[in-house]
């Protein structure tokens, strides 16, 4: 799809149609001008326009993956209280982020449905478990930033105005998923560094594993991981060390860090210390420090 249009609703609603939660604030109608092109491949949308106007957007993706780039020279973005580099794109899959610029701005986006790109890792990781989730907004380096600018040139002039062959279509698709995982902090990024007993971890710990999934939220212990598992503390402790590197002590702490990240982003709690103490962070600031070292922002409760 590919237009030029100076009407504010048009615009809004078609950006809508890729980012349900996408909106233009503030705009100015008397120097609106918007140049749009989008093209769809599979579960996965490329977006490219122009916008000629004062402008506040927002975008905050429930079941999708959003990278975007937007490149204008006064452009001010932020998610939460964190300020993001205008320099860099940037990765949510639900963290609200906010854009303002005065001028003119060139953005470049990709939106991948949520459930495909979890299950397309996990076919490449051989992880059935593996769920993916951003665990940073930003590109691990500026180097890796350039690199994302890089493919998304690539894919965009790759898509021909009469479309693209499914099969190549497909390739792009994955390419830019692939690409798009390894670049910024996230769950994908981080099973590439693992060290391969990880992968292929003994029955026990998946055991232990699974019954951590499924029990974070209530008030269980090591010894009940143990227990699960028909093992030992001690020898709960060996394993998880041997085949993650972690101890189970962290492997709880980090799925119910998930789970508190889940009520926040869904707004479920009567406040940030509420929900702490839920799943089980008694010290809130502790809490909050932990949380920004795993998603890279404040831990805010949404509003919805």
């Amino acid at each position: 799809m590919q237009f030029t249009s100076t009407d504010i609703e048009q615009v809004e609603s078609t950006w809508q149609q890729f980012v349900p939660s996408a909106t233009l604030q503030d705009a100015d109608p008397r120097r609106f001008r918007f140049d749009w092109r989008s093209v769809e491949a599979g579960s996965m949308s490329l977006v490219r326009y122009e916008l000629a106007a004062q402008v506040h957007s927002r975008a905050e993706p429930e079941d999708q993956l959003l990278v975007c780039r937007v490149d204008a020279a006064d452009a001010r973005i932020w998610s939460g209280r964190q300020s993001l580099d205008a320099g860099q794109p940037w990765l949510t899959d639900g963290a609200r982020v906010e854009a303002k610029w005065d001028q003119v701005a060139r953005v470049r986006a990709l939106i991948f449905d949520r459930v495909a790109a979890r299950d397309a890792v996990r076919q490449i990781t051989g992880d059935d478990r593996l769920e993916l989730r951003a665990t940073g907004l930003t590109p691990h380096t500026r180097e890796d930033g350039a690199r994302w600018e890089r493919m998304f040139s690539y894919i965009d002039g790759s898509f021909g105005a009469e479309g693209t062959d499914p099969l190549i279509a497909a390739e792009l698709g994955r390419h830019a998923l692939m690409l798009t995982m390894s670049v910024f902090p996230t769950t994908f990024s981080e099973s590439l560094d693992r060290p391969v007993q990880r992968m292929a971890a003994p029955t026990s710990v998946r055991r232990a594993l699974s019954y951590i999934e499924e029990n974070a939220h209530l008030p269980i212990t090591v010894d009940d991981v143990a227990a699960a598992a028909f093992m030992s503390t001690r020898g709960l402790q060996y394993a998880f060390r041997r085949a993650l590197d972690i101890t189970p002590t962290e492997a709880l702490r980090r799925a119910r860090l998930e789970g508190a990240h889940r009520d926040l982003r869904h707004g479920k709690g009567a406040s940030l210390t509420a929900v702490a103490r839920r799943w089980g962070f008694s010290n809130v600031s502790r809490f909050a420090t932990m949380y920004r070292e795993t998603y890279g922002i404040n831990p805010i409760l949404s509003s919805r």
